[in-house]
């Protein structure tokens, strides 16, 4: 067979890497790049340390708004579409890129494949739910995380083509947490210890793009006497300019991090304080208290364990939860066995 995966950000790198080293052992996958993340800490340093196969087109459609963005990819995917005819569209996730793939693939009557199909927030304010959402719906397999997922797309009458596979993101961590553990030196690098900081992440539009969100976040990081490390994203650094904010004594703002420092990061935090739903995941997997900064998750079976507090982007609340916050001894295995990647690739074969 020959597969076409598409990916653009941050978590489709890392979940393509156990699929791909699943696929290529015995099938033709070219790898397409949209250019959603394009600069260096977002992009090539991922591709670096995951071994992930450089891209064979790279669409470098870059940063802009929702609909053009999209639009973008969707003409540019149309393309490389036609000039491949593969077997199989590969989409993961709930980006712009993801929806450009599906629907590129879709109206080409390609058969379309969804990594991590079947998660909402049920908050369509937000980009990704709608992008999630109508990827499910053109998709032909649908390869769900968690028995949530399942059914969620059984509630919106999705019950053909579902596969309970476990969490991709999941197999990614087993397989590169003692690499990153070997390789990393962040810590030293930032002057950390382990369980003496306070790891925070903001990128999402609910918290950049309504800047009292965002000023709410930081009026409690500014209450914070623990370090803070935070890892800015470019478009999180725009906001917090517009604000004129300047982190205080206890704030470490750093550049984005590449894969392995982030799984060092995030493993040695005390707290995680995140609007990402891929790090609600990591922080669960690497036993890390999870603090998000949303008011939904996509990710409930972390916050029904006990694992993630849900405050949104309130400043009393997300101060509280730093200070009180104390997860349960138990954490029961929640996203598979750590072989999604050759699940996926058995579901593929029988539909070949």
């Amino acid at each position: 067979m020959k597969i076409v995966s598409v990916v653009g950000a941050r978590p489709e790198f890392i979940q393509a890497a156990p699929i791909s080293r699943a696929l290529r052992s015995r099938h033709r996958e070219i790898l397409v790049h949209t250019g959603q993340h394009y600069d260096y800490e977002m992009s090539a340093v991922f591709f670096r340390e995951l071994g992930l196969p450089a891209p064979d087109y790279n669409l470098e459609v870059g940063s802009g708004p929702h609909g053009q963005q999209t639009g973008e990819m969707l003409a540019r995917m149309e393309q490389v579409l036609m000039a491949e005819e593969p077997d199989w569209v590969l989409v993961r996730g709930d980006t712009n890129s993801t929806l450009a793939g599906a629907l590129a693939a879709a109206k080409l009557h390609i058969p379309v494949g969804h990594i991590e199909a079947g998660l909402r927030s049920f908050n369509r304010w937000m980009p990704e739910e709608i992008n999630r959402i109508v990827a499910d719906h053109v998709a032909d397999l649908l390869f769900c995380p968690t028995p949530t997922a399942v059914d969620n797309l059984r509630a919106e009458g999705i019950t053909e083509g579902v596969h309970l596979v476990g969490d991709v993101m999941y197999e990614a961590i087993l397989y590169n947490l003692p690499l990153a553990e070997r390789k990393s030196q962040v810590l030293d690098r930032l002057g950390l210890s382990p369980g003496g900081y306070l790891l925070l992440t903001v990128h999402r539009a609910e918290n950049t793009d309504i800047l009292e969100n965002l000023q709410a976040i930081l009026e409690a990081v500014d209450r914070l006497t623990e370090p803070v490390v935070f890892p800015a994203h470019p478009r999180t650094r725009r906001c917090l300019a517009q604000l004129s904010w300047e982190p205080g004594p206890n704030v470490l703002l750093v550049e984005p991090q590449g894969y392995f420092d982030t799984l060092v990061l995030e493993k040695n935090a005390r707290l995680l304080l995140t609007d990402s739903g891929g790090m609600q995941k990591e922080a669960y997997c690497l036993g890390t208290p999870c603090i998000t900064l949303r008011a939904q998750t996509e990710w409930v079976e972390t916050v029904e364990a006990g694992w993630n507090r849900l405050v949104g982007a309130d400043t009393e609340r997300i101060v509280r939860a730093v200070h009180t916050f104390s997860p349960p001894a138990e954490r029961p295995s929640l996203y598979g066995d750590g072989k999604t990647g050759e699940a996926i690739v058995r579901a593929l074969e029988g539909r070949g």
